[in-house]
């Protein structure tokens, strides 16, 4: 079964496999499947076409998903970096936007620097 250009797992329960969506988390699975009075336990090789097609149709029309959800995203940090408050600054110079310390535990964002720090101590000068 495809939805939203991918393709969900046989063998896991609806609710599991919906959630290989991007855009799609716990919470949405389960409207979705509210929507399309469809049981939650079911397993995704035991849909029938009728089933499949009412989630294709809740998923694809209701929600933004996938590429046009990533794309919003984009637009949103895009904006904020040219409005150029402080959540967007924090954006272009590659630091934490939400408030967390970035005197340690911030690799993640600030990227994975090993051997930051170097000993004091400079190199006797080599002969040539």
């Amino acid at each position: 079964m495809r939805v939203a250009g991918i393709t969900l797992p046989n063998n896991k329960k609806i609710t599991i496999a919906l959630r290989y969506v991007y855009g799609v988390g716990p919470t949405l699975s389960e409207e979705v499947l509210a929507k399309a009075k469809i049981d939650g336990n079911t397993k995704v090789k035991d849909l029938n076409m009728d089933q499949q097609d009412a989630i294709r149709e809740v998923v694809e029309k209701q929600y933004k998903t996938e590429g046009e959800l990533k794309r919003q995203i984009v637009a949103n940090i895009k904006r904020l970096k040219d409005i150029k408050c402080y959540r967007g600054i924090r954006h272009i110079r590659h630091l934490t936007v939400r408030g967390q310390r970035t005197k340690t535990n911030s690799r993640t964002v600030r990227g994975n620097k090993k051997n930051v720090a170097v000993s004091g101590r400079k190199p006797a000068a080599q002969k040539t």
